[in-house]
């Protein structure tokens, strides 16, 4: 990634959900696997704020499906990860990986 441009941690959750769902990865979804899979539930809106900002930094695209009958003849809307959304996940994995070397698989509440 050029320079540096740091992940939250919902962006990170926003991107793996994205990454995860693959053709599937529209708003609503996304919601949906943060709070079954990440245990994070958001309102969807949340959601869109978020791809909003990613979109804008390049890390994801997003483009309009066909309508549906089922929808009322609207589209949805949805997202996949560019290559520089990949890369920004592989170093945001790299970071946690170098801080949680060594320390064990829980933390320990006497260090400090």
């Amino acid at each position: 990634m050029t320079g540096r441009s740091y992940l939250s941690e919902f962006e990170q959750l926003v991107l793996l959900s994205v990454l995860r769902l693959g053709d599937r990865a529209h708003g609503g979804e996304i919601r949906r696997h943060l709070d079954e899979v990440a245990n994070r539930p958001v309102a969807v809106a949340t959601v869109y704020v978020a791809l909003a900002r990613l979109e804008e930094r390049g890390l994801v695209r997003s483009w309009m499906s066909e309508p549906t009958p089922v929808r009322g003849g609207k589209a949805k809307k949805f997202y996949a990860l560019e290559p520089q959304g990949v890369e920004a996940l592989g170093e945001a994995k790299a970071v946690w990986e170098r801080m949680w070397s060594g320390l064990g698989s829980a933390p320990d509440s006497r260090r400090t």
